[in-house]
């Protein structure tokens, strides 16, 4: 990645999106190369990224990328610090996360599997969300986005590694609203549902409600643009939220443990 100082005319206005190299970050990034912002994106592949950023450009705007693994967090961390010494961040969408379950044949999650969904899908996005705060308070505004998920809402059984993890990241995009408000950041929590991408097309059976990824990054940027704290979408899951709060819980345990789910390599 090419680290120059940011002019003063983008300084603040550039967009980190992690997960950038597919599905709903690669849409944002274009959402908002689009919007004439200029970006800062990190994915795992980088081929796929590089076609992502190379697309984004199209649109005339500045576009820095990254190469990195979040299952490191103290790099993750590190990165962050030092893209936004270079491009001083307004909007830090942490979108990327790994979605995984027990498999029909297995009795319980691999233990490196927990391990690896909770660092990517709570650890290293809680620990860059602190990062992107410390950056952006002494300037008084900017805008944190965490990309969670309706799974987060309940016990799968099928998914414990990735309901909990999604769980965690709730819980802490929560706290750190309450406490970035009054010092002018926004944070909002992202919890979709079904989205057509790359990790959902690997699940086995019904995907009810399914979005498009474009729809998804469309949301997001409306939820962003109003300081939204908690987008849930499509909203028969905020309904369903609500239900989910008046079942009892020896009723709710039995419907949760007859839930059947599978997903391909």
């Amino acid at each position: 990645m090419t680290v120059s100082s940011a002019s003063r005319t983008d300084e603040g206005r550039y967009v980190l999106i992690t997960g950038a190299s597919s599905g709903i970050g690669a849409e944002l990034a274009w959402l908002y190369a689009a919007q004439g912002r200029p970006l800062v994106l990190w994915g795992r592949d980088a081929g796929r990224l590089d076609a992502v950023a190379a697309r984004a450009r199209g649109h005339g705007v500045a576009v820095q990328t990254r190469v990195l693994d979040l299952a490191d967090g103290a790099a993750a961390i590190a990165a962050l610090r030092a893209d936004d010494a270079a491009h001083p961040i307004g909007i830090a969408i942490l979108a990327a996360g790994l979605g995984d379950m027990r498999r029909g044949d297995e009795v319980v999650e691999k233990a490196e599997d927990v391990l690896r969904l909770g660092l990517v899908n709570y650890a290293t996005p809680s620990a860059m969300a602190a990062a992107a705060a410390e950056c952006m308070v002494p300037r008084g505004r900017g805008h944190i986005v965490m990309l969670g998920s309706v799974a987060a809402f309940h016990a799968l059984p099928f998914a414990a590694a990735y309901s909990g993890s999604k769980a965690g990241l709730k819980r802490f995009a929560e706290a750190q609203q309450m406490a970035l408000a009054p010092l002018g950041i926004g944070v909002t929590l992202v919890s979709p549902g079904f989205v057509d991408t790359p990790m959902s097309r690997r699940v086995v059976g019904a995907k009810p409600f399914l979005q498009s990824a474009p729809s998804a990054a469309h949301r997001i940027a409306r939820a962003v643009a109003r300081n939204q704290p908690h987008l849930v979408f499509p909203f028969v899951f905020s309904v369903l939220r609500l239900v989910d709060t008046l079942v009892p819980w020896p009723l709710k345990r039995r419907i949760l443990a007859a839930i059947k789910a599978d997903q391909t390599d």
